[in-house]
């Protein structure tokens, strides 16, 4: 850890991206003291996040404004720093019509001013630099089963689309940079090459790594295709960065940054276990490879992935471990962690008809349940009433039977008129 007395100075670029995020929340974790850039410090919606990452933080977030292709940007944004993680670069969130002005350029020459800003600055030390492992394996038009890929293999450029190609280029243009450079101004560089990224969303804002968690939670796929990744949690690829900024071995080397390979189906099945109960309806069925095929004829996204159906590259990651001392975290986590964030940033639509049903089934069990709750009040009142009824019919059977002859007799009105005769003739007597 960085002593809080002598804290040292790191530049993030693209601050507020996916990968860089982490990074700087892990810095700041650490006791670095960390400048980010961004293209604009008036979007609250990517700067607030941003400084809500570590709010504990010995040093508070530093964030300036840059741009990758005004190289007049970079000269204050490197300015004292000891350290440059270089994670900015264009990509693509949708079908790119010119890929050369859209992606290539702004990548080879925002890397180019950031080194040469960095060059002149004469403060950093190392630069790490955020590469892809479509640099690695990009291009190819078959895949060797026996073959592993390692860092020392480099993609076929003639035959990458325009974000590998991109990646490639400004990777290169950065080893060549530096090549060029006289001894003395010379600084160090290192690079990290990530596989299919996933992890919690904490930056606020969409990105592509999300796409697949989205597509399954939602069931925007009514089946799989047959695709392969080599996924990588991005808190491990944060780390990654900030052990290739200090680790001496690290310098002048690149490091494949992945450490699990699964196929669609098994990323499916790790979210539907968890997520098939709460309502989401998430596909594991797999397509057959023909009706991608087809598919791809009506959709330009799935297109795309024509090319890679059914393959699986073999790649060699050992550097993560044994040079930066990164120990994997559980591909399950990873998944898992990335969709409980999704979920809760409102990114994923909520399984709306499965909570209606399930609502309705609640109300339909609450009406039954009131239902035989009157019927139990009205049986109680209905035996009640019974009861009572047999007590009545009881006393009356109680009672002397009535006499069938006339009660001439038995009237007490009679009484009074006897004794009124009585008295009639003693008066007569008397007189």
């Amino acid at each position: 850890m960085a002593e809080s007395s002598d804290a040292q100075l790191v530049l993030v670029t693209g601050a507020s991206g996916f990968i860089a995020s982490h990074i700087i929340k892990q810095l700041q974790t650490s006791g670095y003291r960390v400048r980010g850039t961004v293209r604009s410090l008036e979007n609250e919606a990517k700067i607030k996040p941003l400084k809500e990452l570590c709010p504990d933080a010995e040093h508070q977030l530093e964030l300036v404004e840059a741009d990758l292709l005004k190289p007049e940007t970079w000269e204050s944004a490197v300015k004292d720093c000891n350290y440059v993680i270089h994670t900015a670069s264009p990509f693509p969130n949708q079908v790119v019509k010119d890929p050369e002005t859209e992606l290539i350029q702004p990548a080879v020459e925002g890397t180019t001013n950031v080194l040469k800003a960095i060059q002149a600055g004469k403060t950093v030390k190392r630069v790490v630099i955020t590469s892809s492992i479509a640099t690695v394996i990009g291009g190819e038009t078959g895949v060797d089963t026996t073959k592993t890929y390692t860092e020392e293999d480099w993609a076929n450029v003639d035959k990458l689309d325009g974000y590998s190609k991109s990646k490639t280029l400004a990777e290169k243009a950065a080893w060549d940079f530096l090549k060029e450079l006289p001894e003395e101004e010379r600084f160090e560089i290192a690079t990290i090459q990530p596989g299919y990224v996933l992890g919690p969303i904490i930056h606020g804002s969409m990105c592509t790594s999300m796409e697949v968690p989205k597509k399954l939670l939602e069931r925007a796929m009514p089946g799989l295709p047959k695709l392969n990744f080599n996924i990588v949690d991005v808190r491990d690829v944060a780390e990654a960065h900030i052990k290739a900024m200090t680790a001496p071995e690290a310098a002048g080397k690149r490091h494949i940054a992945v450490t699990h390979n699964m196929w669609i189906r098994d990323i499916a099945s790790v979210i539907a276990e968890e997520y098939r109960p709460q309502g989401y309806n998430v596909p594991t069925w797999q397509l057959p490879n023909f009706a991608v095929w087809v598919g791809g004829m009506f959709d330009k996204t799935v297109k795309l992935t024509v090319p890679q159906l059914g393959k699986q590259y073999k790649l060699e990651s050992t550097k993560l471990k044994e040079v930066l001392g990164i120990e994997p975290k559980d591909s399950k986590e990873t998944i898992l962690d990335m969709c409980s964030t999704m979920i809760e940033g409102g990114w994923v639509k909520k399984p709306k008809p499965k909570k209606q049903k399930a609502s309705k089934a609640k109300k339909d069990e609450e009406a039954v349940e009131n239902h035989v709750a009157e019927g139990s009040a009205d049986a109680k009142n209905e035996e009640e009433k019974k009861e009572g009824e047999e007590t009545e019919e009881k006393k009356e059977e109680e009672k002397p039977a009535e006499s069938d002859e006339k009660p001439t007799e038995e009237k007490p009105e009679e009484k009074p008129e006897e004794k009124s005769e009585e008295k009639t003739e003693e008066k007569a007597e008397e007189k």
